[in-house]
């Protein structure tokens, strides 16, 4: 049996407001996910945060994503991505 230890974790100042991210890019090497959170707005976005993860820490955040995505739709509905409005990338002058 794996014994738990709390861990006291301590948010810096500078990022307790968090960043707000409308989009994501994702990509990999044999070793290690970047995950890159955008803002994007015309005429154009910024990176907010990076994220590197290693594959198998990926995988327990899927996990665990997915547990909170089902404990959010049980108690305020199922999320219809039809009902979504249609994402374009891109802009248009």
């Amino acid at each position: 049996m794996t014994e738990k230890k709390e861990i006291k974790l301590r948010v810096p100042e500078s990022m307790q407001a968090g960043s707000f991210a409308n989009n994501t890019m994702v990509s990999h090497s044999r070793e290690e996910f970047i995950m890159d959170f955008l803002m994007v707005a015309p005429p154009g976005g910024t990176v907010v945060s990076r994220v590197i993860v290693t594959p198998g820490h990926l995988k327990r955040m899927i996990s665990t994503l997915k547990d909170n995505l089902d404990k959010y739709e049980k108690s305020f509905g199922p999320i219809n991505p039809t009902d979504l409005p249609p994402f374009k990338m891109g802009f248009s002058g």
